[in-house]
């Protein structure tokens, strides 16, 4: 009998690639997405399509209106200084929660993480660079799991939104980078500190982490006249 895994359902497929288009800003903000044009770029029908942008409405990464139909999420100051207000609430909120009740599974899985995502940061140069979906990937996999311990599946669900959201932030960050920005050192301090189950240093680095991106982007957008 095969074992294969079956591919995800055409949305989950969908809901995937546009997300990942939108995070890498191959659909700019304030572009509108239309669905006849996105039909031929992603080869499905119309309706997979809307339910898609459906989802990635309630994300965050993409806009509805009745009249003007779908377009890409804005990137502001003021939008990036909101998402980083709920993430110091809800990300701390679920760090100390999982640091209260994580067990020995969850310690283990939190240092695989960290491990996956080292090997990765180590590719790449200092500076200015474009962050790819792999890194992407396994830099949401490393933060969600050091939160995973949380009893509040929607408390987790909302930081994984939020997250995502920051991530256009992010990756525009790094590419106009001019300074080195060590982002191994700063996870694998996090995660030590979590797992010695210290709650007031390990809220105290994951806030640090979280507001430095916010410094850099409110440095970062008026020089570039946005």
């Amino acid at each position: 009998m095969s074992t294969a895994t079956a591919p995800p359902p055409l949305v989950e497929q969908t809901v995937a690639r546009l997300r990942q288009d939108l995070l890498s800003n191959v659909h700019r903000p304030g572009d509108k997405l239309k669905v006849d044009h996105l039909r031929d770029v992603y080869g499905c029908s119309s309706s997979p399509l809307r339910e898609a942008l459906n989802r990635l409405t309630y994300e965050g990464l993409v806009v509805a209106d009745e009249r003007r139909g779908f377009r890409v999420a804005p990137m502001t100051v003021d939008d990036f200084s909101d998402i980083t207000r709920l993430r110091l609430i809800l990300d701390i909120q679920a760090l100390e929660e999982s640091i209260a009740v994580g067990e020995d599974e969850w310690e283990a899985r939190a240092v695989a993480a960290f491990y996956r995502l080292q090997k990765v940061e180590e590719r790449l140069p200092d500076g200015p660079t474009v962050l790819d979906g792999e890194w992407t990937q396994l830099h949401k996999a490393f933060h969600m799991t050091l939160l995973s311990a949380t009893t509040s599946p929607r408390l987790l669900q909302t930081c994984s939104n939020l997250f995502d959201q920051a991530e256009r932030y992010r990756r525009f960050s790094a590419a106009h980078r001019t300074q080195p920005r060590s982002k191994s050192g700063e996870h694998e301090a996090i995660l030590e500190a979590t797992i010695e189950r210290n709650r007031a240093e390990a809220t105290a680095l994951l806030a640090g982490h979280i507001t430095r991106t916010q410094q850099d982007i409110a440095a970062l957008m008026p020089k570039l006249g946005l």
